[in-house]
């Protein structure tokens, strides 16, 4: 990789890290602040749909800002908006603001977010691309999942200890830690590979309905990226739930009050993901196409999350939940890499957005159903059923395979080539050419 790319990498692994350690730090204690902020548990569930909610609203509409405005600019108001949003959340609990307050407030982050989701990804894209580098960015962005990991132990681990002192602790760290990130941002983040565009408040909603169209044509109307898109809400639905869920269904195995095991349990995901993400190295050089992964990872997730809630003892269900870390530590990079590989540099944060969008919506139905469905039934039937469904992602993600879209393979590969898994990159031996284009 060129030299300059490099820098813009590292960069790009500073600010994500920095990004992810402020959002981890309220990840292992979030459900526990708003049981303690007078939400009952199906309460909980809603205002946590509501920040899905928020996303749907607005994944668009800032993709659109970020394809117009500028990533950067983008970047800029995620920050703003979300440690502005995580004090409100602070104060809400300080005055029992109720359901309806806490999920106006959710809206608001879900804004936040979606500023952040496509715009920071295609800064990335469009920078190395324009920095001279050409090769696959799977492992780029497995490593930025690994600075994420890294970034999301420290942030979990003092979440939880914070947590155990006062649940309002981290959450003001939160904030700090956004405020710090957009000094950095604003004097070091440009726009790289990417020219912003002159709009007038008059000329932007025609701007915004052009670019997000052809996000949307080349995003949805592209068959591989829909079958992938409606794989990734089918994941949401029941992810964003179960993120959330095993904070008080683990103390309820563990039949504690113990906050700081939050913390603990929220580190050891952290490292499960990690060591997927690096297994992705690994893996992609055994693998020419991306949808090998994403079939096997589909599958490994459905099956572990089901057996998160068959499970009868803390043990055992902790075990399930990392393996299905793990598959979401392999899956989450080689799929972002899938979807870039399919994007022009003009609508990338607009189709990611558009991605993320579909999600969000998965993500509404799933944490409204499943909050629901423990609140009557216990969260070891919502693991059950959650995770069947689940298992609906594995066969969407093989028709995309089936059409043999030009980004599922990666460098090195192509589509003629027999399906097998076997190393890449190998000499001739006996005459039988062992180049790599394998499956």
């Amino acid at each position: 990789m060129p030299s300059a790319a490099t820098a813009l990498v590292r960069r790009y692994y500073v600010y994500a890290g920095i990004y992810t350690l402020a959002a981890s730090i309220i990840w292992g204690i979030n459900t526990l602040f708003l049981l303690d902020a007078g939400l009952s548990i199906a309460e909980v569930f809603i205002a946590n749909a509501a920040f899905s909610v928020g996303t749907v609203l607005f994944e668009i509409p800032t993709g659109v800002v970020a394809d117009t405005v500028g990533r950067r600019a983008s970047f800029l108001l995620s920050l703003v908006v979300l440690a502005g949003s995580t004090l409100a959340y602070v104060g809400l609990a300080q005055t029992a603001g109720g359901v309806v307050a806490f999920s106006a407030v959710s809206v608001v982050m879900g804004l936040g977010y979606t500023f952040y989701s496509g715009a920071m990804e295609a800064w990335l894209v469009d920078g190395v691309r324009e920095l001279g580098y050409d090769g696959d960015m799977d492992r780029v962005f497995s490593t930025g999942q690994i600075v994420g990991g890294v970034a999301m132990l420290i942030g979990t681990i003092g979440g939880g200890f914070l947590g155990q002192i006062d649940l309002a602790l981290p959450f003001i760290l939160r904030s700090g830690l956004l405020i710090v990130l957009l000094a950095l941002a604003f004097f070091g983040m440009h726009d790289v590979g990417f020219e912003p565009r002159s709009v007038t408040i008059r000329t932007l909603p025609a701007e915004a309905t052009a670019i997000a169209k052809a996000g949307i044509r080349n995003g949805w109307r592209a068959r591989p990226l829909r079958l992938m898109m409606i794989a990734g809400a089918v994941q949401s639905g029941f992810f964003f739930w179960a993120w959330y869920a095993w904070q008080p269904y683990f103390l309820e195995l563990l039949d504690r009050d113990a906050v700081w095991v939050a913390g603990v349990v929220a580190a050891l995901l952290s490292v499960a993901m990690i060591v997927g993400n690096s297994l992705v190295r690994v893996f992609t050089r055994w693998c020419g196409r991306r949808t090998t992964l994403l079939v096997w990872t589909a599958f490994v997730f459905a099956v572990a999350s089901v057996g998160v809630g068959w499970a009868n003892s803390f043990p055992i269900a902790l075990v399930f939940l990392l393996i299905a870390s793990v598959a979401m530590g392999v899956q989450m990079p080689v799929r972002q890499a899938f979807i870039h590989g399919m994007v022009a540099s003009e609508e990338r944060a607009t189709v990611v957005s558009f991605d993320s969008l579909i999600s969000g919506v998965g993500s509404v139905a799933g944490q409204a159903g499943l909050g629901i469905y423990s609140e009557n039934q216990g969260y070891s039937a919502a693991y059950v059923v959650g995770g069947a469904i689940t298992l609906a992602s594995a066969p969407i993600v093989w028709a995309a395979r089936r059409l043999h879209a030009p980004a599922d393979f990666f460098e090195g590969t192509a589509s003629a080539e027999p399906e097998s898994c076997v190393p890449r990159g190998l000499p001739t031996v006996a005459g039988v050419e062992t180049s790599g284009h394998q499956d």
